[in-house]
């Protein structure tokens, strides 16, 4: 089973998969956790480009191929493997942070994001994707509270992440059977339990 994990920074994704994790191999399934972009030898070297606050010039189109590519080898090297041998596959974003950042923040043709996103995963698809939904600023300002270090998007104007957080939200309206909204602004433990009975649901 693949699950992602989709929402502002600083919505909890980090924490809540750790938990999740715990969890499931409590539970006696074998776990692979990952993340976007990265997960890989070559695409942690891609996310270092990506996440360099000093990249101003980058280009949207350039800052798609980028995740693009950091994707196709995620998705070829660690999830298409880990699924193949039975395992539960968490990760820390996927396509879907494609068409919110660079399709409904960055104003980028949605339609050609599908198709380039299509050939990048080789039509690989969450069997569900959980939103931890919350206000953007307060999800910056949550990351600025512990320290966690800026990358190059979290720089953007709020009303960019606002732009980001309705893509997430058509995203879900469009794919209900697979996407599931739980409200991350609340206690770690509050918003676990809801993560935990959802996938619990979905695994069974």
């Amino acid at each position: 089973m693949f699950i992602t994990f989709e929402g502002p920074d600083g919505s909890g994704k980090t924490s809540q998969i750790a938990m999740l994790a715990d969890h499931l191999r409590a539970k006696g399934y074998t776990v692979v956790t990952t993340r976007e972009p990265g997960g890989t030898a070559i695409g942690d070297q891609i996310r270092a480009c990506l996440h360099d606050v000093a990249n101003t010039a980058m280009a949207s189109e350039t800052e798609l191929l980028l995740y693009s590519a950091s994707r196709a080898q995620l998705v070829r090297e660690v999830i298409r493997p880990s699924l193949a041998s039975g395992y539960v596959v968490l990760c820390d974003r996927f396509a879907d942070s494609t068409m919110a950042y660079q399709g409904y923040g960055r104003g980028l043709d949605r339609d050609q994001l599908a198709m380039l996103t299509a050939f990048a995963t080789g039509g690989l698809k969450p069997d569900l994707t959980i939103l931890l939904d919350m206000d953007v600023e307060r999800g910056l300002r949550r990351r600025t509270a512990n320290a966690e270090e800026m990358n190059r998007l979290d720089l953007e104007t709020a009303v960019f992440h606002q732009r980001v957080r309705q893509g997430y939200h058509q995203l879900a309206a469009q794919e209900p059977g697979r996407w599931r909204v739980v409200d991350a602004d609340r206690e770690v433990t509050a918003v676990f339990d809801d993560v935990r009975q959802i996938v619990e649901a979905i695994v069974k």
